[in-house]
């Protein structure tokens, strides 16, 4: 073992524990550290004990020119594997060879690829476990590294393990995604004196002794700085500097020596984006009109800058290429890629090297930069189409094709989440000058770049205005600013003035008033004021097999309190959502369907679909949609009684939404931790949690989601002793009734009349239209126990074994119990209820239950989950025992039904 791995016995043996059981299931790694902390000799290390267990390896390196080409490190990782890829199902081996550049298929989601990508490593692995390197990851293209993340969070049941490098300081898929790291410290003195000895023996001890000082148990500077210290050329000011500042400057003293063709070739190699030889040796020919060989490079082999591996030009530290980099000069720099330009064979790589070659605008290369944006996009490659679309905007003459080509890249940008970077862009274009309709799509892109969630609720104001300028122009453009200010007035709460404002413009907008877009901009802008509109239009709608506007009518169904509707309207949204891989689309759907789904008490649809859920917007970096997410995870949890769950994922969503003060979240917030009260008897808590829900003065006050609380206040009220205190707010909410026939809302309100009057015709009325099977079971909890206070107890059992049973059927523990509680008083026993699926599984077990019932196998399940076909089994297998079954057929008795569960 080297002598710079001296010192890292403890992480070598936590990585090759991660290799031993790879065979059983694997796993990811980040390697953390500063520049030449000797991340790459770990890796190297740990590479070679993997091929000594017969592991394939397959590997990739960031590479900072490269970072503009789309996938162009995922190709590098998968090309000795891409012969299986004819073994994915056909979607997922079309999207990949799309990334790739080698099929024709439309643009491909991001996840779709990362699911092949996933599916492909699966296949390559079976028979002998695989182990992916990653080294310099902060230098990935964008797409490669989210693929890479995406597929390191899904390895536990795979064979397959990941380890990459990444340096300190830099941002990105790899530092925020959440996977374990392991961070490399610097050496202690012992180590670092071995180092020293085993690469410089013979030093003079004061050279010695500094070169221990000024490396400070960096391993690379360990081995470096003696050649450079010995000679005297790291004297005087040289220590004040940066410790990479300083092996910088060793590499380039280094190059100094070296013969002119030489210098040559490994400054063409450090300024080109790929590493094949004979590029680099003809790009070099092409530079000193002399022929270069693979000889002329035997002296940088010598100096260890570089090493050449099978046609292959790497350096030995990316120091070294910066370095070598950072002292071309402009004009060589230019130079080198204009010839590079002339003997790549890859277009986009060509494009780009014209445009480091160019010094100032260029129409020509502008145009090439341009389409280069459109092939990326179309492979997937978002941001490199957003790199490639601003460079083109630098090289345009014409300040408005100038103008336009920023707005498009700021538009890119703007599918990436990027609020920097689109802040930058909108900023360049408008000091270029836009014409108004170029500034009405500045506007949608600025004004409604977090989906109207984080603050400026007056915001809305400006959009409705804009909005009604485009209208007669461009409806879609209008519907699009309509959209941002409705959620504005969802998230937020604006005056009444402001919502008025949108809902105005809207109504002016030149479309058929059943559209989906309108239906959702008035459900959100003004769920009360215009529920019986957008209801009455719901209504007469069928479900569609067009899962966009079936998604939007959900939307709009959810925000006017008709959760039934909604939960068919998503049902039929989410195939389409699953095939195409928009995961981020996905995760609001699922969100919505949760909470939806939560209302009604569908168990089995609403508790998957919550995990799913938050475990895509965490993937896809939505974080107030991930609390959004916890929100319904947590009502659940206080639905069926699980008391420490709920108050803290109460807690986790709350944290997350407080500093855009999102009402909506809160509200949310405070409706479980009062159904979590409300369910264990703590009835003053209860009243305390959701009154907030209702005073306007308060963060979590929300005029859409109090509706669906009415009754539960009331409950928390009567049975705390305190009906007084809400009558006010029942009698407020009868008015606005009124205005909408929302059924959560009137179910709530002939519930709450029951009880503030504790009288029977109240509870009878209450009962006499459909209800949903939870809000009439507590009606028939209510009036059993009052016709047993009356009593009139024969007659209350009727009332309590239904509620019971409900309950029971529901999956909902404390109500179930509070029921028979009743029943005892009045003379009767019952059995407890017997635990069934969604008590013993997981929530991702239950889903996957729910589909091998279905029917589906390992492999089509997978790919609805965006899982492994291996990770399926792994679920199943743990499944049967819990459930007491052992074959697939027998879930579909094992399960409880489900009334909105997923479109086929």
């Amino acid at each position: 073992m080297s002598a710079v791995l001296s010192g890292r016995d403890d992480e070598l043996r936590l990585l090759g524990d991660l290799l031993a059981r790879a065979g059983d299931g694997g796993g990811a790694t980040v390697l953390r550290g500063e520049a030449g902390i000797g991340k790459s000799a770990v890796l190297a290390e740990v590479a070679g004990r993997a091929e000594t267990r017969r592991m394939r390896v397959l590997s990739t390196t960031g590479v900072e020119s490269e970072a503009q080409i789309a996938f162009a490190g995922l190709d590098r990782l998968l090309r000795p594997v891409l012969d299986q890829a004819d073994r994915l199902p056909s979607p997922q081996r079309d999207a990949l060879l799309a990334a790739f550049g080698r099929a024709g298929t439309a643009r491909p989601e991001l996840f779709l690829i990362a699911l092949a990508t996933l599916s492909l490593l699966g296949e390559a692995a079976t028979g002998t476990p695989v182990l992916l390197v990653v080294e310099d990851a902060q230098w990935l293209d964008r797409a490669t590294a989210d693929v890479l993340v995406f597929v390191a969070r899904r390895l536990d049941d795979e064979p397959v393990v990941l380890l990459a490098a990444l340096r300190d300081g830099f941002d990105g898929p790899f530092a925020g995604g959440g996977l374990p790291e392991l961070a490399l410290a610097r050496l202690p003195r012992a180590s670092a004196e071995q180092v020293v000895d085993a690469h410089s023996p013979g030093l003079p001890p004061e050279v010695r002794e500094r070169v221990l000082t000024e490396a400070a148990g960096n391993p690379l500077a360990l081995v470096e700085l003696p050649a450079v210290l010995d000679a005297g050329a790291a004297s005087g000011p040289t220590g004040v500097l940066p410790l990479s500042a300083r092996l910088e400057r060793a590499f380039a003293a280094r190059m100094a020596g070296l013969p002119a063709a030489t210098r040559m070739l490994v400054t063409v190699a450090a300024l080109d984006d790929g590493d094949a030889l004979p590029e680099i040796l003809a790009a070099a020919t092409l530079i000193t009109g002399l022929p270069c060989t693979p000889g002329d490079l035997d002296p940088a082999v010598a100096a260890h800058l570089v090493h050449t591996d099978g046609g292959r030009v790497r350096f030995r530290h990316p120091l070294m290429r910066s370095a070598i980099h950072q002292g071309a000069g402009i004009g060589r720099r230019q130079r080198v890629h204009a010839a590079l330009a002339e003997v790549v064979g890859h277009d986009d790589r060509r494009v780009w090297h014209r445009a480091a070659a160019t010094a100032g605008p260029d129409d020509a290369v502008a145009v090439e930069l341009e389409a280069a944006a459109a092939r990326a996009q179309r492979r997937g490659g978002t941001a490199a189409g957003a790199a490639a679309m601003e460079r083109a905007a630098e090289l345009t003459r014409d300040p408005a094709l100038r103008g336009e080509r920023l707005l498009r890249a700021a538009e890119i940008t703007f599918e990436l989440g990027q609020s920097d970077g689109v802040a930058r862009l909108l900023a360049e274009a408008d000091r270029v000058g836009l014409s108004e309709r170029q500034r009405w799509r500045t506007a949608w892109i600025r004004d409604s770049f977090d989906d109207g969630v984080l603050g400026r609720a007056q915001a809305a104001w400006s959009l409705a205005q804009i909005a009604g300028r485009a209208a007669g122009d461009d409806p879609g453009l209008a519907l699009n600013l309509l959209y941002g200010a409705a959620l504005r007035c969802w998230w937020t709460e604006p005056s009444v003035e402001v919502r008025q404002s949108v809902v105005d413009a809207a109504e002016r907008v030149p479309v058929d008033e059943n559209d989906p877009r309108l239906l959702m901009v008035l459900a959100f802008a003004s769920p009360i004021e215009h529920g019986e509109i957008v209801l009455s239009r719901l209504r007469r709608r069928t479900l569609t097999d067009d899962g966009r506007a079936a998604r939007m009518l959900g939307n709009a169904a959810h925000a006017v309190g008709a959760y039934d509707l909604a939960a068919g309207f998503f049902a039929a949204s989410l195939p389409g959502l699953r095939a195409e891989g928009r995961l981020a689309l996905l995760a609001r759907a699922l969100t919505l369907q949760a909470r939806g789904c939560a209302q009604l008490v569908d168990l089995g649809v609403a508790i998957p679909a919550a995990d799913e859920a938050y475990r895509l917007a965490r993937d896809t970096s939505q974080p107030v949609v991930a609390a959004t997410a916890q929100t319904a995870q947590a009502l659940l949890a206080a639905l069926r009684g699980e008391q420490d769950d709920a108050y803290r994922l109460a807690a986790r969503a709350e944290r997350a939404a407080m500093p855009g003060a999102t009402n909506a979240v809160l509200a949310a917030v405070q409706f479980a931790r009062g159904s979590a009260a409300l369910a264990a008897g703590r009835h003053e808590e209860a009243l305390t949690d959701l009154r907030r829900m209702f005073d306007p003065a308060d963060p979590a006050f929300h005029r859409a989601l109090r509706c669906h609380a009415v009754g539960d206040l009331a409950e928390a009220a009567v049975r705390g002793g305190q009906p007084d205190e809400v009558r006010g707010v029942v009698a407020e909410m009868t008015e606005v009734g009124r205005r909408t026939s929302a059924p959560a809302l009137h179910t709530g309100l002939r519930y709450a009349r029951a009880l503030l009057a504790d009288a029977q015709p109240l509870y009878e009325e209450a009962l006499r239209p459909a209800a949903w099977p939870f809000p009439r079971a507590r009606i028939q909890l209510g009036y059993g126990s009052w016709l047993r206070r009356q009593r009139r107890v024969a007659e209350s059992r009727a009332h309590l074994r239904a509620a019971r049973d409900t309950f029971d059927a529901l999956g909902l523990t404390p109500w179930g119990d509070r029921a028979r509680s009743e029943l005892r008083a009045s003379g009767e026993t019952s059995r407890g209820r017997s635990p069934d699926a969604r008590d013993r599984l997981t929530p991702q077990e239950l889903q996957i239950a729910q589909l091998a019932a279905d029917g589906l196998t390992n492999r089509e399940i997978g790919q609805r989950l965006y899982l492994s076909h291996r990770t399926i089994g792994s679920h199943l297998h743990r499944i049967f025992p819990k459930l007491g079954v052992t074959s697939r057929a027998q879930l579909r008795t094992a399960l409880p039904s489900s009334d909105a569960s997923e479109a086929p």
